[in-house]
């Protein structure tokens, strides 16, 4: 048989050189695979420590069992776990990653899904402290298993930052002053809504305009150029312009601008935030205005109290001189001129004490058309020759109860008020007539009484007011005047003296047809006084009563003792209370009328009055004073009873007050 051969077998001489030549093939292959394992090993290396130190949160999960197999430093730090802590537990073990996976159920979701991101998802560390995050994850194949990456950024801080943020631009938003922001060659890059309210442009409007659009006139070239080279130089300017709104109205601002720099120093923006304060600046300049007026006041009533008490002196010994003169001599006719100079006199103190609101209130049952006849020569030197005053009374008016230098003050701010509304020449009408009120009117208009009234009218032909205006007239403070032209407070002082003398007032007006003040005082069922009967009445003398009298003034106290004396009264006097205290414990029962000065050191005349009243119960009392002081008085109006007597007085006008006491 022929021999078999055997495919692919060799001898052996032939098998060594065939593997002497596939050594170096092997070696080569050898090396590749070593430098292969080497790549792989720098490969992982490099991935270690970029994963490491990465600074954002790395967890790498078993995507089959939802173990976590590991867990970066970044990430653990964050946490506040160990590695040993938190790998190899399941996900949904984890309570601080409750909101992804909270069951083996919802890791099968995350399972399933290759991509998963939160872009604020809230987390909490293992000690509590809330964090926010931005979490994505993938899936990947390695060596033919799932693993789960999850990237975990702690965006707590930028979260914080962004709250931050939108707080502060709420603010700016609905911040009440104004906020500007430029670039740095001063073009508007921003405005809030207080800008547009305050100046009248819009947003759209403002940015891309240079703030000059708001620019009045009011400031010269030098005081911009010294802003702007305050500011260019990093500086912040602090200060007040006037400024126009886009109506052309001028308003007055308090205002801060200030540079913005970026992190290389240079300037990028400015910023101001400017604040209206043209109505503080009428406020505070109504506010000086009525301290002015107050202390004023204060003035008026401290000279007129003296000067009344210089008055009293020069009318007491005037009119005992008077009687000691023959009327047929020169002398007597020279003392006569300055008795009336001297009463002509203390109608001035009385419009200064009233001015001053230093005189309480005294309501007298009066004929309205007297009282205002008696104005008309002083009403005529206050508005001036260019303006025709016309008095149109009503004959038969019906009589009002009312302070007499209530009325002065009624018609001086309503006479004031009408002059004012007029420019050059013009009219002013008073007027007064008897009216009713039905309750149908009364229905038809708040505030309003039925019953009888009288009226008094002043109207002039002036400028007139708009309804806006008209709604607000009788508001204190408020005017519309300019500057230094008016108090704000004429007006609402008229309504006040009226609302307390139980009427009413209206007013009528239109744009260039004059305006009508309308006053309602109502009718009083009380006798009127006739001014006429101090002149005939007889002057009445004492029956033998006793008298002490108080007053501090050593000039009017020897006065007050002439007077009394001449009158018949027997008198005993006291500089001071204290001593008027002294006197009663020895003459009590004697005394029959206390006459005191109301203002005095150590008491004033009311306390002494209880005092005394409380021993001698018998007593009466008649209060003397240059201003009555509200120790007499009950909310500003004399109380019922209460005996009073004006300084200065005549010795006629000082026995009827005695007698009327006594009485």
């Amino acid at each position: 048989m022929p021999d078999r051969k055997v495919p692919n077998q060799r001898s052996p001489a032939k098998t060594k050189p065939i593997m002497e030549s596939l050594l170096p093939i092997l070696e080569k292959g050898r090396k590749e695979n070593d430098k292969t394992w080497e790549a792989l090993q720098d490969s992982e290396k490099r991935y270690r420590r970029l994963f490491e130190s990465a600074k954002d949160g790395i967890l790498i999960l078993d995507a089959e069992t939802g173990k976590v197999v590991d867990a970066n430093p970044f990430l653990l730090n964050l946490l506040g776990f160990s590695y040993d802590a938190l790998c190899g537990q399941y996900l949904w073990d984890l309570g601080v990653f409750k909101d992804i996976a909270a069951s083996k159920e919802a890791f099968k979701v995350l399972q399933d899904n290759e991509y998963i991101r939160y872009d604020d998802l809230p987390l909490e560390t293992l000690s509590g402290r809330p964090i926010a995050v931005e979490f994505v994850s993938n899936v990947y194949l390695v060596d033919h298993s799932k693993v789960i990456q999850c990237n975990i950024r702690d965006i707590t801080s930028r979260k914080q930052a962004d709250a931050e943020r939108k707080r502060l631009m709420a603010a700016i938003m609905q911040a009440g002053d104004a906020v500007v922001m430029t670039d740095a060659q001063g073009i508007i890059e921003f405005v809030n809504p207080a800008f547009e309210r305050i100046t009248g442009f819009t947003s759209g409007e403002a940015i891309g305009q240079n703030p000059r659009i708001l620019r009045s006139g009011k400031q010269g070239n030098k005081f911009y150029d010294d802003l702007w080279n305050t500011i260019s130089a990093g500086k912040t300017w602090s200060g007040t312009m006037i400024n126009k709104r886009k109506d052309d109205q001028l308003y007055t601002e308090e205002m801060s601008i200030s540079p913005i720099r970026d992190t290389s120093e240079r300037i990028i923006n400015y910023v101001a935030v400017k604040r209206d304060i043209s109505e503080h600046l009428r406020l505070t300049e109504q506010f000086q205005q009525s301290q002015k007026m107050e202390a004023v006041g204060l003035l008026a009533g401290g000279v007129a109290h003296d000067y009344n008490n210089m008055l009293s002196v020069i009318l007491g010994y005037t009119e005992l001189a008077l009687g000691k003169i023959d009327p047929d001599q020169p002398l007597h006719a020279d003392l006569e001129e300055v008795y009336k100079a001297a009463m002509r006199s203390t109608d001035i103190t009385r419009q200064l004490l009233a001015f001053a609101r230093k005189q309480t209130i005294n309501p007298v049952v009066l004929d309205l058309n007297q009282n205002v006849q008696n104005m008309i020569k002083m009403l005529r030197r206050i508005i001036g020759e260019d303006i025709n005053l016309s008095w149109e009374p009503q004959a038969g008016l019906y009589p009002v109860k009312m302070d007499p230098a209530q009325i002065d003050q009624l018609l001086v701010n309503l006479c004031v008020n009408a002059r004012d509304a007029i420019t050059d020449v013009g009219k002013i009408i008073i007027e007064t007539k008897n009216t009713v009120f039905d309750e149908a009117y009364c229905a038809q208009n708040l505030g309003f009484e039925a019953g009888e009234y009288v009226m008094l009218a002043v109207t002039d032909d002036g400028s007139g007011m708009e309804k806006e205006i008209l709604d607000h007239v009788f508001e204190p403070f408020f005017t519309t005047k300019g500057m230094n032209q008016g108090t704000g407070l004429g007006l609402s002082t008229v309504y006040g003296i009226i609302r307390q003398n139980n009427g009413f007032i209206n007013v009528y007006s239109e744009p260039g047809d004059g305006t009508t003040f309308k006053v309602y005082l109502p009718r009083s069922i009380g006798k009127k006084l006739d001014s006429r009967l101090e002149g005939v009445a007889e002057t009445p003398y004492s029956q033998g009563e006793t008298v002490l009298v108080v007053e501090d003034e050593p000039s009017l106290l020897k006065l007050n003792i002439r007077m009394l004396e001449k009158l018949g009264y027997r008198v005993l006097a006291a500089h001071t209370p204290g001593e008027a205290m002294r006197l009663a414990e020895k003459h009590g029962s004697e005394i029959t009328l206390l006459l005191t000065d109301i203002v005095m050191p150590e008491m004033n005349g009311r306390d002494l009055a209880e005092r005394l009243q409380a021993l001698y119960p018998r007593m009466k009392i008649l209060f003397m004073s240059g201003y009555t002081n509200t120790v007499i008085a009950d909310r500003g109006v004399l109380d019922e009873g209460v005996n009073f007597i004006q300084k200065p007085f005549s010795f006629k006008a000082l026995g009827i007050k005695v007698r009327d006491a006594l009485r």
